[in-house]
C-alpha cells in the first residue's frame, strides 16, 4: 500500500507551499475563498497530513486534497500522484520531507489555568480595548472580572522566565515555547486583546485573540504548535453563566460573555459553526449537571451563507442524536451577532 503525506503532493498543486519548518499553515480555501474576506482560512497540517476550512467545513486528507484541485476520483488522484511522482510498486511509504517540530503534549487544564492567570496578572487592558469592550456592552466591572488584556508587544522572554521561577508549568501550555537559546518565551503577537476562555468549572483552557486592524482571520488561538517544545491549542468551548437547565450556543466567546452579561441567561460559545470538535463533551458534561435544552443562536448570516448553514445542520444533528431538546433563536438580521442586537435594545 502506498502512502502519501502532504509534503508530496503540494509541489503538485496549484496551491501555496509551506515556508521553513512549520507543522501547519493557512492557505486561501478553494471552496469559499470567493468571499475576500476568508481568504487564508483553510488550514493544511504538515504532520497529521489532513486539511480543513473552519469556514465552510471543507476537510480531508491528501488524496481528497488532490482529487478536488485535480477534480479527479480519489482512486484517479492515487493513480495520478503515483504517475507524476515516478513511483514503481505497489507496497512502497513516500519518505516524509518536512521537518517535524518536537512538540509538547497538552497540559491539563487545572496547570494551563494557573499559567495563564498569572500570565494575564502580569498584563494590563489599553484604554482603546476597554474603550471597545464597553461599546459591546460589558461594563467596567465585567470587563475587570473576566481578566481580558491587551497582548504584550516586548519582554515575551521575561514574562516566561517570571512564570517558571514561580514555579508555574510553560511545557505544554499553548502559546509557550523555546527559543534558538533553548529559553521559554512567550510567542510574539500582533496587537490585540487576549480573551480567556473557560471550562464549564471556570478555569481558563486557552485564550485567544482579537487581532487590531485585521479583516482576515480577526480571531485566533494563542497557539505556540509550530515552535520547539511549543503546544497547539484545541477549539475550546467557552461558558458565561451559572448552569441552568437551559443555555444558548453563541459564536465567540466575546458574545457569550455580554450576552450573558446583559441578559443573565447562561451561555455556551463555540469558535464557530464549522469547529465543534470540543462542544460534545462540554454539552455532556452540562447535561450531566441538569442542562436539559439548547438554544442555538448563531449569527444571522446563517440566512444566506450555504457554509454555515451546512454546519448549523450538522450542529442540529449532534443535538439530536444526545437528546437534548433544542431550538433556535432568530432577530433582525440587520443585527449580525445576538450581541449587538441585545445591546441595541438594552
Amino acid at each position: 500500500m502506498i502512502k502519501f503525506h502532504m509534503s508530496d503532493i503540494l509541489p503538485l498543486l496549484p496551491i501555496q507551499q509551506p515556508n521553513g519548518n512549520r507543522s501547519s499553515y493557512y492557505v486561501p480555501c478553494p471552496c469559499c475563498d470567493g468571499d475576500k474576506k476568508y481568504n487564508g482560512h483553510m488550514n493544511i497540517n504538515l504532520v497529521k497530513d489532513v486539511f480543513r476550512c473552519p469556514r465552510c467545513g471543507f476537510y480531508g486528507g491528501v488524496l481528497d486534497l488532490y482529487s478536488h484541485y485535480a477534480n479527479i476520483s480519489r482512486d484517479e488522484a492515487r493513480k495520478s500522484i503515483i504517475e507524476k511522482l515516478h513511483i514503481n510498486g505497489k507496497t512502497k511509504t513516500v519518505e516524509r520531507k518536512q521537518a517535524v517540530i518536537k512538540e509538547y503534549p497538552l497540559a491539563d487544564v487545572d496547570m494551563r489555568n494557573a499559567t495563564y492567570r498569572s500570565l494575564l496578572n502580569k498584563l494590563s487592558l489599553a484604554s482603546d480595548h476597554r474603550k471597545n469592550l464597553l461599546a459591546r456592552g460589558l461594563s467596567e466591572q465585567a470587563i475587570n472580572e473576566k481578566c481580558y488584556r491587551t497582548t504584550p508587544v516586548v519582554g515575551w522572554r521575561t514574562i516566561a522566565k517570571q512564570l517558571q521561577d514561580e514555579g508555574l508549568y510553560l511545557s505544554g501550555v499553548p502559546g509557550f515555547y523555546k527559543d534558538s537559546t533553548d529559553q521559554w518565551t512567550l510567542v510574539k503577537m500582533k496587537r490585540g486583546i487576549l480573551i480567556p476562555v473557560r471550562n464549564v468549572q471556570g478555569r481558563i483552557q486557552g485564550l485567544q485573540l482579537r487581532l487590531d486592524n485585521t479583516k482576515r482571520r480577526k480571531f485566533r488561538w494563542l497557539s505556540s504548535c509550530d515552535k520547539q517544545d511549543g503546544c497547539k491549542a484545541e477549539g475550546w468551548t467557552h461558558l458565561a453563566g451559572e448552569i441552568r437547565d437551559e443555555i444558548l450556543i453563541i459564536e465567540g466567546p466575546i458574545k457569550a460573555d455580554v450576552v450573558n452579561h446583559l441578559t443573565g441567561l447562561t451561555v455556551l460559545s463555540i469558535p464557530g459553526v464549522n469547529s465543534l470538535t470540543q462542544l460534545q463533551s462540554t454539552l455532556v458534561e452540562l447535561m450531566s449537571l441538569g442542562v436539559k435544552r439548547v438554544m442555538t443562536c448563531l449569527d444571522m448570516d446563517l440566512l444566506k451563507n450555504c457554509y454555515v448553514q451546512n454546519g448549523y445542520r450538522v450542529l442540529l444533528n449532534m443535538l439530536d442524536n444526545m437528546g437534548l431538546e433544542f431550538g433556535t433563536y432568530l432577530w433582525n438580521p440587520y443585527y449580525n451577532g445576538l450581541d449587538d442586537y441585545i445591546w441595541n435594545y438594552h
